[in-house]
């Protein structure tokens, strides 16, 4: 890979991460809710989901979708239909104070799975193997998934620092619960260029 390539590959990986996407705003919603400590298991989730995600696609899990078209199809319904689910649980979130039982953060587990039902995840972990590795020979792709690995923590983080935050603006529960109502209705919204590309 020259230079350029990975200087390219870096921004594209930061650029992608730290936009408003589904991760993102699960990450922002956790941090209000439950705080970065808490949150720390969902972003790790979400790290070393994606760049597992990333080394599959890479190894040849696209030629799944290139074979059986079907399977995509599958793969948006049932993405959606979770990215439903989630929405109607950030909105229905109950605030940390003084209700630790009526709610959890996303765990390790659900957060590196949820990144397989993620439509921006798939977009940007194909992007990235096509874009960035022309050849798709293994040490390319293993760049590419190191790369988003090593920019995608830190992306993502800043959005549960962002909640944390606003955490700060939240101690009215009227405030919090149109806070979570707006982040699940963020979410839906995000769905849009899956449902109408």
């Amino acid at each position: 890979m020259t230079h350029e390539l990975l200087l390219a590959l870096v921004a594209f990986a930061f650029v992608s991460s730290i936009t408003p996407g589904p991760n993102n705003l699960m990450l922002m919603a956790s941090g209000a809710n439950f705080g970065f400590r808490r949150t720390i298991p969902h972003m790790l989730g979400i790290g070393l989901g994606f760049t597992f995600m990333v080394l599959l696609v890479g190894a040849g899990l696209v030629q799944v979708f290139d074979a059986f078209p079907v399977s995509y199809q599958i793969l948006k319904v049932v993405s959606v239909a979770y990215l439903l689910y989630l929405a109607w649980k950030i909105a229905n979130a109950a605030p940390v104070k003084g209700q630790e039982d009526a709610g959890t953060p996303m765990t390790f587990l659900q957060a590196a799975a949820f990144q397989w039902v993620n439509p921006k995840a798939w977009t940007m972990a194909l992007t990235a193997i096509t874009a960035y590795t022309p050849s798709q020979n293994l040490g390319a792709v293993v760049i590419v998934a190191v790369v988003f690995g090593a920019v995608n923590l830190p992306s993502v983080s800043t959005w549960t620092v962002l909640g944390q935050q606003m955490a700060r603006i939240l101690t009215n529960p009227r405030r919090l619960i149109l806070f979570n109502w707006t982040m699940a209705l963020l979410l839906v919204v995000s769905l849009y260029p899956v449902l109408f590309p």
